[in-house]
């Protein structure tokens, strides 16, 4: 066989081709092409506090067939919405319904008596057959309420809000024992902080559905922080993961006697956290779990990123809430990129569990000059590899398009993703350009949701490269 010899003139001729088609395999393998969007929702009101058409801030959840999902609609620039929107599929995500809670504030229909309502969380309650909206309503003090939907399980009708309680509260979530075996199953648990008492973390108990709610209680050791996502494992323990506001840590407390006490609070770890300017976003886990209780959390830092220029996202785990894994890398971009990553929504798949669960996680990205884009990652094996990023939308967003606040422009201090029949639906808001003072931002989910697949980008070979930590104070966020 001949071998022909590869001259200079050749080796000149190739090598720049063979470059620019690695390259261009890199790209691909990298960032995949938009994805199809579907609109749930769009704000209607037209009070003269709000920013229309603005839509931030969604929570989903999903149990069998049927996902739901409430989010802001009508943002508030000093604090709230409008009213709490929502939308709502029973066919894993093939078509939607979609509406506003009622007798929430002065605006919806019919009216309530607050002048404005934020920080929406959902949840199902299995043994009552109940879905289930917790809210924080807003006048001169804030009001813990939830929705209730009992309309066999459709999340199609929702009442008036019940008060959970009242006070200086924020930052609201609430999730539902739904194991059946578990010696728990029925209980429902809501979760705030309170800004009054230096952001005191507060729970309350229900055992019929969500109609009524045990006084509010701390932990034993009267820990504080914010944007607390609390969780159930199948033996019925609840963990806490949240932010600590006054040691830059996330850290996360449990119960084990179905909220009758609140243990102390154990670190989960430092966070180190680049600001974005002009941006509105804080490092508030993202927690979830699978089918035999692993408890998985995420939120933004930047330890692994030369001089903390840029955040990554970055996961511990725990089967016990009490012991937690060294703090690994999503490797989403490479180091030293300069992509911010931000505002995380984990959704882990509750039929897998352990070496082999699905996770899906959805996130904010931009670059030095930041215009919003929306990635997506998933991995089958428990987060030790994860595919390349998927940007889910086909414009970056410059934050002028954004709903205004007195803690820069905003699309959520969360998002959300939760499977369907074995797809991740990740809800998030999308904004185009405004149509003079009006804005254009409202809320988006994937057509038919997002496969997961095997990925072979490695987590946890990353360096610590930044260990100064976040000097953010104490502050309200709604």
């Amino acid at each position: 066989m001949h071998i022909r010899r590869l001259t200079r003139r050749t080796l000149l001729t190739v090598f720049p081709l063979l470059f620019a088609l690695v390259f261009a395999l890199v790209v691909q393998i990298r960032t995949a092409s938009a994805a199809s969007l579907i609109q749930l929702s769009s704000d209607p009101f037209t009070n003269s506090s709000s920013q229309h058409r603005t839509e931030v801030e969604p929570d989903t959840f999903s149990f069998g067939s049927t996902l739901v999902t409430a989010f802001q609609t009508g943002r508030i620039f000093n604090g709230g919405s409008s009213d709490i929107g929502w939308a709502t599929s029973n066919n894993n995500g093939t078509t939607w319904t979609k509406g506003f809670l009622p007798g929430t504030t002065t605006f919806a229909t019919p009216p309530g008596s607050f002048s404005a309502i934020s920080d929406p969380s959902v949840a199902f309650d299995a043994a009552h057959n109940t879905w289930l909206i917790l809210s924080l309503g807003i006048t001169s003090n804030q009001t813990v309420v939830v929705s209730r939907s009992t309309d066999s399980g459709l999340g199609h009708t929702w009442s008036n809000p019940i008060t959970v309680a009242s006070g200086s509260l924020d930052k609201t979530w609430i999730v539902c024992d739904n194991t059946s075996t578990s010696p728990f199953f029925g209980h429902c648990y809501a979760e705030w902080d309170n800004p009054s008492s230096s952001d005191l973390l507060q729970m309350s108990t229900s055992t019929n559905g969500g109609l009524t709610w045990s006084a509010p209680k701390a932990t034993v050791l009267g820990n504080h922080g914010l944007g607390g996502q609390p969780l159930v494992q199948p033996g019925g323990t609840v963990i806490v993961p949240y932010q600590s506001t006054a040691s830059n840590t996330i850290r996360a407390f449990t119960s084990t006697n179905g909220g009758a006490s609140w243990n102390g609070a154990v670190v989960i770890s430092s966070f180190n956290d680049h600001s974005i300017s002009g941006l509105r976003t804080e490092p508030l886990p993202s927690a979830e779990i699978d089918g035999s209780g692993k408890v998985y959390v995420v939120w933004q830092d930047c330890r692994f990123e030369p001089g903390c220029a840029s955040n990554d996202l970055v996961m511990s785990t725990s089967t016990n809430g009490t012991s937690w894994s060294t703090v690994t890398r999503v490797p989403i971009d490479p180091v030293g990129s300069g992509i911010d990553h931000v505002i995380p929504g984990l959704a882990v798949d509750k039929a897998t569990s352990g070496s082999s669960a699905r996770l899906g996680l959805a996130f904010y990205f931009c670059s030095s000059t930041c215009q919003l884009q929306v990635g997506f990652v998933s991995s089958t094996n428990g987060g030790t590899t994860w595919t390349a990023k998927n940007t889910l939308t086909s414009t970056p967003m410059p934050l002028a398009w954004l709903a205004n606040t007195s803690l820069g422009r905003m699309v959520g201090d969360y998002i959300s993703t939760s499977f369907s029949n074995g797809h991740a639906f990740p809800v998030f808001a999308v904004a185009t350009a405004p149509s003079g003072s009006t804005f254009n931002e409202a809320m988006f989910t994937v057509v038919s949701g997002l496969t997961i697949a095997q990925g072979t980008l490695k987590a946890g070979a990353d360096r610590v490269l930044s260990t100064a930590t976040s000097t953010r104070g104490i502050y309200i966020v709604r």
